[in-house]
Formats: structure tokens, sequence, C-alpha cells
């Protein structure tokens, strides 16, 4: 039996890591780009020089962002140090994308306002979440209905920035249109299960320890998807979050 493919190799180093699939595909797609720009070479025939020529050329020739360059070397150290086994000198030398110098955006409250005049639905609430909560985008789309505490006006965020939980607000204004919505994803999430479906993904190595938690109600997205995909990873047909 033949070894895995290295991206299949790297796919997998990332979810033992527990990485989110938007990490894994960046990774790979950096790691493929790094292989394709030295004429398919193996990374393992290869090193701190050749990592330094792809970071320079993506911000010269290609004119990345910071962010992106930051990203791409992120991919290339998670490769060789954790995929290879190979560890790197220190690379210096690189050619740095040019981070923008500019001065961050805070609307005021009457910008927010208008904002939220054009949005209607499940938009409105969210971005009304959002900006009540203090949450960011993905920590609002990735709420789970066990979050949500109606009778301390709290929020639990799980495995926010940092992988960290805490814990914000819950505007009490938004309770009545929330609890609303909890009543629609709960109908959603009933013909789900009478259909065969209705499982949900859950964090880490919680269906192994809880094999049935993610049928369970508590488990479902508050803001779950108005359809059922598949799985990128396990290929189960599910309903996930609204896409952000």
């Amino acid at each position: 039996m033949s070894p895995p493919r290295l991206l299949d190799q790297v796919r997998e180093a990332i979810r033992l890591k527990h990485f989110s699939l938007k990490t894994e595909k960046s990774y790979v797609h950096y790691i493929r780009d790094f292989i394709l720009f030295h004429d398919k070479r193996h990374p393992k025939d290869m090193g701190a020089d050749e990592i330094r020529a792809y970071l320079s050329h993506l911000a010269i020739q290609r004119n990345v962002a910071s962010s992106t360059q930051s990203v791409a070397l992120s991919a290339l150290l998670f490769l060789y140090r954790q995929v290879l086994q190979i560890d790197l000198p220190y690379i210096d030398d690189i050619e740095r994308a040019k981070k923008p110098e500019r001065l961050p955006v805070v609307f005021s409250r009457s910008e927010v306002k208008q904002i939220l005049a054009h949005l209607d639905g499940i938009e409105h609430l969210i971005v009304s979440l959002l900006y009540g909560s203090g949450m960011r985008l993905m920590e609002g789309l990735r709420l789970r209905v066990k979050d949500l505490d109606f009778d301390y006006g709290q929020i639990t965020v799980r495995d926010g920035k940092g992988k960290k939980d805490r814990q914000t607000m819950l505007p009490k204004l938004l309770e009545p249109p929330l609890q609303l919505q909890l009543q629609k994803a709960k109908k959603l999430h009933e013909l789900d299960l009478s259909l065969g479906y209705g499982t949900v993904e859950l964090p880490y190595a919680l269906k192994r320890k809880y094999p049935n938690a993610n049928q369970q109600w508590g488990w479902q997205f508050v803001f779950p998807s108005w359809k059922r995909s598949v799985d990128p990873r396990s290929k189960v047909v599910r309903r996930h979050h609204v896409h952000e």
C-alpha cells in the first residue's frame, strides 16, 4: 500500500490540530503553490532558501497583502515542522509585503442605524447581535443553542480568538427576535430528524465521547443554513450554519 500523498498528510495533520476548514484550505493552497513555484520539487528537497524566494515572489511579483504573506509563511512552517518533521533555520531577508497605513474604521451609532435600516430578516438579527454583543462574525454564525442564556442575559462564545472561551452580554432588546429565531430553527431541526438527517458538526472529539449529541437540540446552530449540504471532511449530509 502506497503512503498517502503529501497534501493528504497535510490535511490529516491539520485535522489532528483541530484547525478550521478555512485554515486547512488556505494552508493546502499555499503549500501546493509553493511546490508549483519551484517546478514541482518535493519540499523535503528544499528548505529556507526556497521558502525565502517564494515569499519574496508573493510580495514583489504578486503584490499580496502582508496578512496573505504571513498565512503563506505559517502554512510552510506547518508543513516542515508538523508534517515533514524538519527543523528549519530562522528565515530572514524576506521581502515583506507592505502593511497599509490606515486608521481602523469605527462606525458611529447613526452609521450603524443606517446599516441596519438596509437589512431585514435573519441578516438584520445577526448584525444586530454582533453589534450588541461585540462578537466577531464567525463567532456569531457558529453560535449554538445551548450557549444562549436568557435567564442571565449572557452568551458563551466557544473557541473564540486565541482558541479561548468567553462570555458576553445578550442584549435585552434582541431576546424576543432570538426566541422567534430559535422556534424557526427547532422546526427545521425536527423536520431534518423526521427525514433521517438532523445531525450537526461537533467540535473536536465530542462525537466519540457523546455519540448522540450531534442530534440534540442544544448543539444545533442558532442560525442554521436554509439547505442541507455535504460536509467536505466527513461527507455526511447535514445542515451547517448560514454562510458568512
